[in-house]
Formats: C-alpha cells, structure tokens, sequence
C-alpha cells in the first residue's frame, strides 16, 4: 500500500444523488472494514450495558452495525454536518434512545461527554475523512472532478472556505498548506500562480482552479499519480476543517475517556491522518516509568494494549466490492486496565 495522500473522492461510501431517505442511503452507502469493525468491538459490547462514540458519524452505517449486533449498547454518534446528521437520525430512527446525535467536532469530546452525562466510554470509533454526502453535493465543492463554489467546509454554518483561503492566504502559506497535507511537489509552483491569478480575479469555482494547477504542474508530472488537482484539493480541505489539528486533539481525548478495557477503533485513508493515529498509540502503549528503575512506578505504565499489528487494510475482495476501502488503513487499540 503506497504511503502516500489519496484523493478523498476515491475512498469515500458511495451515495445517491440528491435528498434520498434511509433506504437509498443504506443501499448504496457501503461502510468500510464493517465486519473487522464489529469483530474488533464484540468483546468489550457483548452482553452488558455499554456505550460507544462515533466521533465521525457520516451517514451511520458503522453506528448501525454496532446497534444491530449488539442490542445492550447506546451510541453517541457526532457529526459536523447537519445533513449527514439529518440522514443519520432517518437511517437510525429505530433504535429510539439507543441512538444519541450530537451536532460538533469530535475534538470536542469533554464537553460532549459531560452534557451527555457520560463520564467513561466502552469504545470509541473514528471513521475519517471527507463523506460521499459532502463529495456528491456538487455546491460543496470537495471534488475537482465538477465545477462548484469553492466552499470545501464540512459544517457549511461556519467557518472560511477554500475560496477565503486560497483570495487570502500568503504565498508562503499557500505553499505550507500544500506541502504539510497534500504533499504537493509542486506547491511552490502553484501558489505562486494562485497569487498571480487572484490579483486579476478572486478565486471562487473549482473550475477555475484545476485548470490552473493542471497548467502550473508539468506535462511529465500529469502523466502518473493520478489527477495533478487531487494534493491541492485534498490540502485545501484539511485546511478548511481543521482536519489534522482536530484529530491530534482527539485522539488523546477518546483514549483518555474510555474505561478499563474499552477499545477504539480507527480507520484513516491517507498517511498523514494514519501517522497521527500511529503516533499516538505508540505513545500511549509504552510505558512512562524511567528505564532504570526496577519496578513500573504506580500511574506509569503504558495506558493501551495494541490490537493490531501495525495498519490492516481491506482485503481484495471488499476492494474489488467497494473501491473506496482500497486505501483504508485500521488501527486499533484497548485501554489498560490501571492496577491500584
């Protein structure tokens, strides 16, 4: 599997154009990693009262995994989007107060917990990046692939756009955003002709935009690696979300907040989110004690037991069904039980 950032639009859940209601949304909404998902969950959920977080709750396809195949949880699902959250609440509607939707950022997870009057979790899931509701809502503007106001936000209610960003942002800024999360060779290149061309007009379509890069990166770059749009369009996005810095503040959260015993489960879909994933479970899976000491010191031993071996990834099967889990990577992990 190639260590590199992959275009959100190839490994998102498919979706059904305009306003469907749950029934299209299920059956074309394909979750990632389901089975793995459930198996990975199934020995902390089974047969008692417990609660879950999905802290990126999309469409709810992995939430109703979760409360069909184990009939004792409550899941806490977040959500930027208002309207992912609408379709969650139609798709979910029969699991009444099994099911909780809450509107927000799951870098927000204290204060989510205390008005939800949770003070631990049994599992925590993240399922990250862009959704196929926001990549096939063409006045988003997440895909280079169709022209659109170059909005990009994943709560539309708040926030600057990819427009704001690209009319505004410094040359060296520019060049930053498009190295740091889109590993973009060809970064300082394009933002120059980015500053160069909204001095004539500002920046408000994607159209305009790939055609742009298309002409700033050269002809023998455009023949490999896919579309010569995807870095900047990806690095934009991140941008705009607030992606990265958002998931390095939660992740430590969500371990923070389960009980002894629970698990978390994430799956990511391009190597910047999964070297922040990889990042913080190495941390927290070794212990703090001082290597010369003899004996691990009380409230200093490693806090997470890894569950898998470095990244899984879907198998070619579930690719073949769904080529948006080709770039899947899941890691996941189960908090220590701490010793008196």
């Amino acid at each position: 599997m190639p260590d590199n950032p992959e275009p959100a639009a190839e490994h998102e859940r498919e979706f059904t154009e305009g306003k469907p209601g749950p029934e299209a949304a299920q059956q074309r909404h394909l979750p990632v990693l389901l089975e793995r998902t459930v198996e990975l969950f199934e020995p902390v959920l089974r047969d008692r009262r417990t609660t879950v977080l999905d802290a990126t709750l999309g469409m709810g396809g992995h939430t109703e995994a979760l409360l069909r195949a184990f009939p004792d949880v409550t899941v806490i699902g977040v959500d930027r989007d208002p309207e992912a959250l609408r379709l969650a609440r139609q798709r979910l509607a029969e699991y009444g107060q099994r099911v909780r939707l809450v509107h927000g950022v799951d870098d927000q997870l204290d204060e989510i917990l205390a008005e939800q009057g949770i003070s631990e979790l049994d599992g925590v899931l993240f399922d990250l990046g862009v959704s196929s509701l926001q990549l096939d809502e063409s006045e988003r503007g997440f895909s280079y692939a169709r022209d659109a106001p170059l909005d990009m936000r994943m709560d539309t209610t708040t926030g600057r756009t990819a427009a704001d960003v690209l009319n505004t942002a410094s040359r060296a800024e520019l060049i930053r955003i498009l190295r740091e999360y889109g590993e973009e060779k060809f970064a300082a290149r394009i933002a120059s002709e980015v500053v160069r061309a909204r001095e004539v007009e500002p920046f408000d379509n994607s159209a305009r935009l790939v055609r742009l890069i298309y002409d700033s990166v050269p002809a023998a770059a455009r023949r490999t690696g896919g579309h010569p749009a995807k870095r900047t369009f990806q690095a934009l996005r991140i941008e705009v979300n607030g992606e990265l810095e958002v998931l390095r503040r939660a992740l430590p959260a969500a371990v923070d907040a389960l009980s002894g015993g629970g698990r978390i489960v994430v799956l990511s879909y391009h190597s910047l989110e999964d070297r922040a994933v990889k990042r913080v479970f190495a941390e927290r899976a070794k212990s703090r004690t001082p290597v010369d000491l003899p004996v691990e010191l009380p409230g200093h031993g490693p806090q997470l037991r890894l569950l898998t071996r470095g990244a899984e990834f879907a198998d070619e099967t579930e690719a073949a069904a769904n080529p948006r889990a080709s770039s899947v990577r899941l890691r996941a992990a189960e908090r220590i039980e701490e010793t008196p």
